[in-house]
């Protein structure tokens, strides 16, 4: 009985594939609208790829008639369920400027984002595809402001500048991490630090960002080499005064973050800024 049931299942397979097949070599009249019919019977299947071969033969057909803006709303679709989300974003940017008008226009749209969004790589990466996102998906919530979209809009944008905080956190992170092998200059840490809190001040990172830009700070000062300056007013000791200032930057990260996570690190920084301080007093 198994066997017999297998083999109905095989029999209807091969012939759905057959007449698939027959359906996708039709040329001549009355072939556009089987092709059609087909195509949405198999997208409603979930057979997306198959669809796909179909609605792309017909979409020409269809232009200017009654049923063009469904054809292309399904042809878009099927990009989109296929996860090629370059094509998607595409169709469904040229749905939105073909039918303003559609009941699937807000829809459309917003899919349109989305597949700009899918298309964010990870934070690792050039970030190019990330800040267009932002860019589609602010245009949609500007466009559609009272949107049943929006919730999940404005969640995909909070995605998506997180991955830009993370890259430029990640990036001035690494200057710090090769400043002492390399070039033991912490300056380039420092500045990218500056620009990160500048550009992202209610970043969850920012802690974090406070706390390696203090390190760069204080590596900086106790690793330096003794050298003088001379200016106008006299002589400036390069290596005490980063010191000094190494003091001041970590007192103010204390007062902002006085139960970090990271407090008992800094405090062995003051241990060790304050004795290498000690120095110049019995120096002076």
């Amino acid at each position: 009985m198994k066997k017999f049931f297998y083999i109905l299942i095989t029999l209807a397979i091969l012939s759905s594939c057959s007449e698939y097949q027959k359906v996708l070599k039709l040329s001549g009249e009355g072939a556009t609208k089987e092709k059609f019919t087909m195509g949405e019977a198999l997208y409603n299947e979930g057979k997306y790829a198959k669809a796909n071969r179909l609605f792309a033969q017909i979409v020409p057909d269809y232009r200017g008639k009654p049923q063009a803006q469904k054809l292309m709303y399904l042809y878009a679709m099927t990009f989109y369920k296929m996860q090629d989300y370059y094509i998607s974003a595409y169709r469904f940017e040229q749905f939105a400027t073909a039918y303003p008008k559609s009941e699937k226009l807000e829809e459309a749209s917003f899919l349109s984002a989305q597949s700009y969004y899918m298309l964010s790589p990870v934070y690792t990466k050039d970030q190019k595809e990330t800040t267009e996102a932002i860019e589609k998906i602010q245009g949609f919530i500007n466009k559609f402001p009272d949107s049943e979209y929006l919730p999940e809009a404005n969640k995909l944008v909070k995605e998506l500048e997180f991955k830009l905080e993370q890259k430029a956190f990640a990036i001035a992170k690494q200057y710090s991490e090769i400043a002492p092998g390399f070039t033991g200059d912490f300056n380039a840490a420092i500045k990218s630090f500056d620009n990160f809190l500048y550009d992202f001040p209610g970043s969850s990172l920012r802690e974090d960002a406070h706390f390696y830009r203090l390190d760069a700070i204080y590596q900086q000062a106790v690793n330096s080499v003794e050298y003088n300056r001379s200016i106008e007013e006299g002589i400036v000791h390069i290596r005490k005064q980063r010191l000094e200032t190494a003091t001041e930057s970590i007192d103010s990260f204390k007062r902002a973050f006085a139960e970090s996570k990271y407090i008992e690190q800094v405090n062995e920084m003051v241990k060790v800024v304050e004795e290498e301080l000690k120095k110049y007093s019995t120096k002076s």
